[in-house]
């Protein structure tokens, strides 16, 4: 396959499938993350994103960062911090956030009235038959248009037509199914930004960076046995010098079921080595909540932390988060930021090549 046809192929498959992996890493690779000098930053101009009920950037679950309720001061907390480290007025942050998705919904909405004027066209013809009996026509949403007319009231200047009203309910149903696809981009493109960065940010050749691996396919790591489970590693890095493995669970929250699934995900990992040498197990995150990020810096095993290294996108953004650090838990965890338990993205990276490994 000559360049040109390549180009193309890459280009079909992000119009058949905006939400795809192939789109997703086209967007990746055209955002220009090699060399970035603020990791933490590009990260979050490419995932991290403003939410609608508050308009303001997302730290925590969004019910509960709601006006009156105590994280919504910790998200005010962190929307300025963020204005004043990205150097754009508070108001003009959302502009600055969110670019991956953003763009994928720009594809999905090309690709969506494609598919909608196909759709269209064929159901012309399979409508024909019952033509004069007045079935609803496609898209109507009589509760939608209740809605708008109740709060627009008087200031309609005028009824639009059936078809008008139609188009506006259908986007407005798209607008909320695109928004409900953001949890799928969130999980697998967290992974994919994270090895862009990596990958842009150490020396070339020095770190071989693997996303979503199987466990097997990694140097020291034995062949699947009968009847156990197939084990996948989100982030593999395999360093060229001493072919230390560091295996990364990146999760951009943590829910109550995945810290239940990190000890069972470790001690796998260690039934599974084949050799004596070591491995880290690091947690990759962006979660704010004191207490998960207290119980992964502390999560036991035998006589030593599971975690080699727990590493959130920015420490700096969690201290402007926490404030004065006055609860048990946030101030616990200020001090696992201080004592080097809980450390950023980018003093991640800086230490990946040469720091020496520790055991697992």
């Amino acid at each position: 396959m000559n360049g040109s046809s390549a180009v193309e192929s890459v280009k079909d498959a992000a119009v058949k499938a905006p939400f795809g992996a192939a789109n997703r890493q086209r967007l990746i690779d055209q955002s220009c993350l090699a060399g970035t000098s603020e990791l933490w930053l590009a990260v979050y101009r490419l995932l991290l994103w403003t939410d609608k009920t508050t308009g303001l950037a997302h730290c925590y679950e969004s019910d509960k960062c709601q006006p009156g309720k105590p994280w919504y001061q910790r998200n005010l907390r962190f929307h300025d911090w963020l204005s004043g480290r990205m150097a754009v007025p508070l108001g003009g942050v959302a502009d600055q956030l969110d670019l991956l998705f953003r763009r994928t919904a720009d594809d999905y909405a090309r690709w969506s009235v494609q598919q909608y004027q196909w759709l269209l066209r064929r159901a012309v013809v399979q409508r024909t038959p019952f033509e004069g009996r007045g079935f609803p026509e496609p898209g109507e949403d009589p509760a939608i248009i209740d809605i708008i007319r109740d709060v627009l009231g008087s200031k309609l200047t005028g009824e639009p037509s059936a078809s008008e009203w139609r188009s506006l309910t259908r986007r407005i149903r798209e607008l909320i199914a695109v928004e409900n696809k953001r949890k799928n981009l969130l999980g697998e493109g967290f992974e994919d930004v994270l090895a862009a960065v990596v990958r842009g940010a150490v020396a070339a050749g020095s770190v071989q960076v693997i996303q979503r691996c199987v466990l097997q396919a990694i140097p020291g790591f034995g062949a699947l046995r009968a009847g156990d489970k197939q084990n996948k590693v989100d982030l593999a890095l395999l360093r060229e010098s001493d072919q230390h493995r560091t295996l990364v669970t990146a999760k951009w929250s943590i829910r109550a079921d995945r810290e239940k699934q990190f000890s069972a995900e470790f001690a796998s990992y260690v039934t599974a080595r084949s050799d004596l040498r070591p491995f880290d197990y690091v947690l990759l995150t962006n979660e704010f909540d004191p207490a998960r990020l207290e119980r992964a810096c502390e999560a036991p095993t035998s006589n030593a932390y599971m975690f080699s290294q727990v590493v959130h996108i920015s420490t700096d953004a969690v201290k402007a988060v926490y404030g004065d650090g006055s609860e048990a838990t946030m101030a616990k965890v200020l001090r696992f930021i201080e004592d080097g338990r809980l450390i950023s993205l980018d003093e991640w990276v800086s230490k990946l090549v040469s720091s020496p490994s520790r055991v697992a």
